[in-house]
């Protein structure tokens, strides 16, 4: 598969919550445990690098792209083996909530089973993070201290 025939798929979610609150949960990575079961059960700091130890991928690494005031949650997965994914992520505006739009890209040699689950995997986590900002007791931002 050439470069030009990589296949992409635009993931989304409405979340009823306005953009600065979505993306302020969104861009903490201390919150992915929360949402993002795709990059595993826990993540910490290691100087400007997030780690995810018991991600179903193994240790990864994840970074962000800064903080800013477009909605850009793109953030880099770079696996064991070396090898690194460019997520892109935007948080925009939807009526009075927000719609968080993950973009999947197919990878090389993925199957067409490997690419639906992986689109499952993504459509699963936007639901959690839905369904977290929506509840009633749910978060209403992230701490902003340890953002990327």
């Amino acid at each position: 598969m050439s470069l030009t025939d990589r296949e992409s798929r635009h993931l989304s979610v409405h979340v009823d919550r306005t953009v600065d609150e979505v993306y302020a949960y969104a861009s903490d990575p201390a919150n992915l445990p929360a949402w993002a079961h795709g990059l595993g059960q826990s993540i910490e700091k290691v100087g400007e690098e997030w780690i995810a130890d018991s991600s179903p991928l193994g240790r990864v690494t994840v970074r962000f792209v800064p903080r800013n005031e477009l909605g850009v949650l793109d953030h880099d997965v770079t696996l064991p083996s070396g090898e690194t994914f460019h997520n892109p992520v935007r948080v925009i505006a939807d009526g009075t909530g927000s719609e968080v739009v993950f973009t999947l890209r197919r990878q090389p040699g993925t199957s067409d089973g490997d690419f639906e689950r992986d689109a499952e995997t993504v459509a699963a986590d936007l639901a959690r993070l839905k369904e977290l900002l929506e509840s009633a007791q749910g978060p209403s931002g992230g701490s902003g201290s340890d953002g990327p």
